[in-house]
């Protein structure tokens, strides 16, 4: 199973893109979800295309 350890520059990368003084629990859950969604639709397009590769290899 992950550990979901993360980079400490990726981590800071992260932090800094989704931080929001403005929040009380400080960070922007719009842009967070949006990075999530964004992030599942990449996998997901990933993962289509490789069902596909190995499909037509069959």
């Amino acid at each position: 199973m992950n550990n979901f350890e993360v980079e400490e520059s990726e981590y800071l990368k992260i932090a800094s893109l989704i931080t929001s003084a403005d929040s009380p629990v400080g960070i922007d859950a719009k842009k967070t979800h949006i990075i999530i969604l964004h992030k599942l639709d990449e996998i997901n397009q990933r993962m289509i295309r490789i069902e596909k590769m190995l499909k037509e290899k069959k």
